[in-house]
């Protein structure tokens, strides 16, 4: 993972869930505040970050400085994503979709925040099992670290793009003629192996 520079950035906040909670003493309750930031450049780089303090405007002034410390970069496919993925934290699961062009972005709020950080337009996503707002937004950081270009799968598997593409358009039409036939599609090791 290539660790990014954040100063050199144009990065935009977003305040995405401020939580306070109460600490009681003898003297009665004291309060202190965390804030969820994500930050972005719109253009393929996000991050998020997490600043607690005992005032709203410390915690967020950290969270920022928190984000721009984690910063990813995301492989963008025509404002969109390149394929279908799970992302996964805690209890938190999320599933992004790509979407064809005008589709916008359809996604709750902590999702949201992130995916038009990174500057993807189209895309379709659902929050799975927890919808704690922090779980949320690691596990949608941590599906958008996970994805690949054919570019890079070809460089991963010594192949070139052409033949990572006629393989994917293969076993798409070979579980569509299935599918026609009623006949359950066999996982993709089994298909390959025959």
């Amino acid at each position: 993972m290539e660790k990014i520079d954040g100063s050199v950035l144009d990065l935009k906040e977003r305040l995405v869930a401020v939580n306070r909670v109460s600490k009681t003493v003898k003297g009665g309750r004291i309060f202190k505040f965390a804030a969820l930031i994500v930050v972005g450049d719109g253009n393929g780089v996000v991050g998020f970050g997490i600043g607690k303090s005992g005032e709203v405007p410390d915690a967020i002034r950290k969270g920022i400085e928190d984000a721009k410390k984690n910063l990813i970069r995301v492989p963008l496919k025509d404002n969109t994503i390149p394929h279908e993925i799970l992302g996964a934290y805690g209890a938190g699961r999320v599933l992004l979709k790509p979407a064809a062009p005008g589709t916008g972005v359809i996604a709750g709020g902590p999702v949201r925040a992130v995916v038009e950080s990174a500057g993807i337009k189209d895309i379709r996503t659902k929050a799975l099992r927890s919808n704690n707002p922090c779980n949320v937004v690691r596990a949608t950081i941590e599906g958008l670290k996970k994805l690949r270009t054919a570019e890079q799968v070809a460089t991963m598997r010594t192949r070139t793009v052409q033949e990572i593409l006629t393989c994917v358009r293969l076993n798409r039409s070979h579980n569509t003629d299935l599918e026609k036939n009623n006949i359950v599609p066999q996982s993709v090791a089994q298909v390959t192996e025959q």
